[in-house]
């Protein structure tokens, strides 16, 4: 189910979602280095996302560093300081390559422009691209920036409190994103979104914004609950799902808070989207 536009057009440019859309677009093409090829292998490259990603093990364990073990291998991955996996990898070859890493709580931030692949920065930018000129029109350029970052701290906060010990980076705008559909999801429930449902054929139809959003928290709410067993991303297909439930929770504390009005055109006579 993938969302392609929504009925509210915007009251005005909106230029910080243009501006957060372009930075993570800057940072996943010219600090991460994807690969270009069609034959597989790693989308981007590890260790920028073993420098700037959000290790939750450092997080919860300040003063500890990380190193990028078995580096220039498919095996490749980081390992931190005062764990087992950290002294075993010193006894391995190649030898451990150290990176140099921000504040740990430096990284909830830095973490939230970067990206694991092209699927994930394309889907992540729709969705900030369809909903999040709304929310900017509904607060103005500057409150939407604060409830953007917060949105991504509170998500990377959750993930990091249910994984501690986890050593797997997090990376994505999509816990930010997250808190942007949970305000859209009470500012505009009655909107109506065009949206492409996958099953056997593709099919164009208009959802309510309250169903779409609802059926979407609701998929990321399942596999969290799994999640719980194993709480650790890397182990877990690299989704992070409390990200996504705690974004969207703030999302839905925060936005009457920050949201002054709602757009002109939420009232007016509906057309459909097509």
């Amino acid at each position: 189910m993938i969302p392609l536009r929504d009925n509210i057009p915007s009251d005005r440019f909106p230029a910080v979602t243009v501006a957060i859309i372009a930075i993570n677009f800057f940072v996943f093409l010219f600090l991460q280095g994807p690969s270009f090829s069609l034959s597989g292998g790693q989308e981007v490259k590890p260790k920028p996302i073993v420098e700037f990603g959000a290790i939750p093990y450092r997080v919860t364990h300040p003063g500890k560093d990380c190193v990028l073990a078995l580096p220039g291998t498919p095996q490749e991955q980081p390992v931190c300081q005062g764990t087992a996996a950290y002294v075993e990898a010193a006894t391995l070859s190649p030898q451990p390559e150290h990176v140099t890493q921000p504040p740990a709580y430096l990284t909830i931030f830095t973490s939230m422009f970067m990206h694991g692949g092209w699927l994930h920065i394309i889907f992540n930018m729709l969705f900030l691209w369809i909903f999040g000129n709304n929310i900017e029109d509904s607060m103005g350029r500057v409150r939407y920036t604060l409830f953007y970052l917060l949105g991504g701290l509170a998500a990377g906060i959750t993930q990091v409190a249910v994984s501690p010990d986890s050593q797997t980076p997090l990376v994505g705008a999509s816990g930010a994103i997250a808190a942007v559909l949970g305000g859209y999801a009470l500012l505009y429930p009655r909107a109506r979104v065009l949206t492409a449902v996958f099953v056997f054929f593709i099919f164009l139809v208009e959802i309510p914004a309250l169903v779409m959003l609802g059926i979407w928290i609701f998929l990321q709410f399942l596999p969290a609950v799994g999640q719980l067993a194993s709480p650790d991303v890397g182990s877990q297909g690299g989704v992070a799902y409390f990200a996504h439930l705690g974004g969207f929770a703030f999302g839905l504390l925060a936005i009457k808070l920050f949201a002054q009005r709602r757009s002109a055109s939420y009232g007016a006579p509906r057309y459909p989207v097509y």
